[in-house]
């Protein structure tokens, strides 16, 4: 399905003027030692949610990769928070997410439960992939898979992610928490609400996605960064954010590398998931207010 000239128009000239202020394309090395890498973002107004013409063209890249409107009829984007311009003051946040070696450091200093999962407690959350698809992912005697030191880790709930957050501040004395959503959405957006963290035309080239493979995470860093230097805010890994979406639940954000189109790899895309959920689709960043 073609997407209509004139929003294409409209995308095109956006995207152009979003992509002159972009930060050169150099990938992200692992970081050096336990503590993620952060960049500050400043102080300052951004475009948070998403419109009309926004959500029409996540529909229709839905429907042109996947040949159904499955997306439309439940009205997937349609709960984002209608485009508003929010002013928050300086944080810093995780240049990319907490991966497994970031995440073994906690686990070796705190005796925390690893992701590691019997059959029974992976078929009790009542997800699509089968017990043997998640073994890459698996964890074992408190270890993490071999040559996935760099990727982010997966299979942590949000009570997992939030005790590392009260490590990591133990550890600094800094004020790590989860970012809410409107602190995640402008860092990985930037301020004038594009709609991907490059402009506003999706490209399959610039994110880990299903669109081009390799179906699985992959190293943190691997495309270009988005506007304030933030790597794999689309695609790779959903992260939790602290906000709640209702009781017991919290949304999450940024798509995942079994997603397609990718309608739900925007920044303005949100949806909720069990605080307790471990899966191998939902990964987390930390951040630190000033």
């Amino acid at each position: 399905m073609r997407v209509g000239d004139s929003i294409a128009s409209i995308h095109k000239m956006c995207a152009a003027a979003f992509l002159l202020g972009m930060i050169a394309a150099t990938p992200a090395q692992a970081d050096d030692g336990d503590i993620p890498s952060v960049v500050e973002i400043p102080s300052g107004w951004f475009w948070q949610g998403s419109d009309s013409v926004e959500r029409q063209y996540a529909y229709q890249i839905d429907e042109q990769v996947y040949g159904h409107d499955l997306s439309r009829r439940n009205r997937w984007y349609d709960i984002e928070a209608d485009k508003w311009h929010v002013h928050l003051l300086s944080y810093h946040i995780a240049k990319t997410p907490v991966t497994n070696d970031q995440y073994a450091a906690f686990i070796e200093d705190t005796g925390h439960p690893a992701p590691e999962m019997t059959r029974d407690e992976w078929n009790r959350q009542g997800l699509i992939y089968n017990f043997d698809t998640i073994q890459p992912f698996l964890w074992s005697k408190g270890k993490p898979p071999r040559g996935r030191g760099n990727h982010p880790v997966v299979l942590v709930s949000w009570q997992d992610a939030e005790a590392y957050v009260q490590w990591l501040g133990e550890k600094t004395g800094k004020k790590w928490a989860l970012p809410s959503e409107l602190h995640w959405e402008k860092a990985v957006r930037g301020p004038e609400g594009a709609f991907y963290p490059w402009g506003n035309i999706f490209d399959p080239d610039r994110l880990n996605s299903g669109d081009r493979g390799p179906f699985d995470t992959m190293p943190v860093g691997q495309f270009e960064p988005g506007p304030y230097g933030l790597y794999d805010g689309a695609g790779q890994v959903f992260e939790w954010t602290s906000t709640s979406a209702q009781a017991g639940y919290r949304l999450v954000k940024g798509g995942s590398w079994d997603d397609r189109g990718c309608g739900v790899c925007r920044p303005a895309a949100r949806h909720g998931r069990p605080e307790h959920l471990k899966h191998i689709l939902i990964g987390f960043r930390v951040m630190y207010l000033d």
